[in-house]
């Protein structure tokens, strides 16, 4: 039996695919923030980016990039 492989912990996260273009959703790293959930595992405790310290410590090169830019003070 086939079994698809798990993006996600949450099902009310987002997946990880699609992380950089949530990155620069003027709306949705807002909404998180204001819930204070993470946008990838759905953790309280969330940075201006909307991550929490476990996804922060996990991103790529190019997902760092985008999610300091949150933290900077400067929107996508």
């Amino acid at each position: 039996m086939y079994t698809p492989p798990v993006e996600r912990l949450n099902a009310e996260a987002i997946p990880r695919r699609l992380l950089m273009q949530a990155l620069l959703d003027k709306r949705l790293v807002p909404t998180f923030r204001r819930i204070d959930r993470c946008l990838l595992c759905r953790r309280p405790g969330v940075n201006e980016a909307a991550l929490c310290s476990v996804c922060w410590a996990l991103l790529e090169d190019d997902e760092m990039r985008q999610a300091q830019r949150w933290l900077n003070g400067g929107a996508p």
